[in-house]
């Protein structure tokens, strides 16, 4: 494997990236308003984006602890929201499961939405690719989001309330998710996974410290796996 393929992979994650700029961009700079208008010093907001790199557990996190929340609901909900991670490093493991364990800890650190979202793309498209080029095309979708993402939540927490309402930063989040989710609706078992869990989160919306998104995803979850046990019973083929 010459290093110029590897470089063309790197460069094409990057590339792949580009558009998410304009919701990493928007995310992090809320992130960093919310943080300073909870009393985080600048410090203390960028070592969160940094050593976490989860915006919506971030989010999550912090409007806990502005609840005053037990640690413990807080550190449960956050990994709550973080469950998909889980997911999608069982999606990925197939592709990149053969390196080394130093660079699938490095790696999986940096599973976040858009990287898993283009990444499981184009592994399914080009199944050929060699190891080296699926973790160059896999790193390369955070070489820009990664940086973007830590500098805009310092900018966020520098301009503090300076930031108007009417800008609605805050539109990033469900955009963001919409345009990963949507096109990955692929079987009935993610249809009935995606209903469910938005109908019981939204029933559930009323549960004390956002313990509904727990028991939407948990719902969520069943719910998928039950359609899919049911579809291969029926067809007798694995989806």
């Amino acid at each position: 494997m010459t290093s110029s393929t590897t470089n063309r992979a790197l460069w094409r994650g990057t590339r792949d990236s580009l558009p998410f700029i304009f919701v990493a961009g928007p995310f992090g700079l809320l992130f960093g308003v919310v943080a300073s208008e909870a009393g985080l010093h600048l410090i203390e907001t960028f070592t969160f984006s940094l050593s976490v790199f989860a915006g919506a557990a971030q989010f999550t996190a912090m409007t806990l602890m502005q609840e005053h929340a037990p640690t413990l609901i807080v550190l449960v909900s956050a990994l709550a929201v973080n469950l998909r991670c889980a997911m999608y490093s069982a999606a990925l493991t197939p592709h990149l499961g053969g390196a080394p364990m130093w660079k699938r800890a490095l790696g999986a650190f940096f599973i976040v939405d858009q990287s898993y979202a283009l990444s499981i793309v184009e592994f399914e498209n080009h199944p050929e690719r060699s190891l080296s080029e699926k973790w160059a095309y896999f790193f390369g979708t955070n070489v820009i989001i990664a940086p973007l993402w830590c500098a805009m939540t310092i900018i966020g927490a520098l301009l503090g309330t300076a930031i108007p309402e009417s800008w609605s930063l805050d539109f990033a989040m469900p955009i963001a998710f919409i345009a990963i989710t949507a096109p990955m609706l692929r079987t009935p078992a993610h249809i009935a996974a995606a209903g469910v869990s938005v109908t019981v989160a939204i029933l559930a919306a009323g549960v004390p410290h956002n313990l509904g998104l727990i028991i939407a995803g948990i719902a969520g979850m069943s719910a998928g796996a039950l359609v899919e046990t049911w579809i291969e019973k029926r067809t007798g083929q694995t989806i």
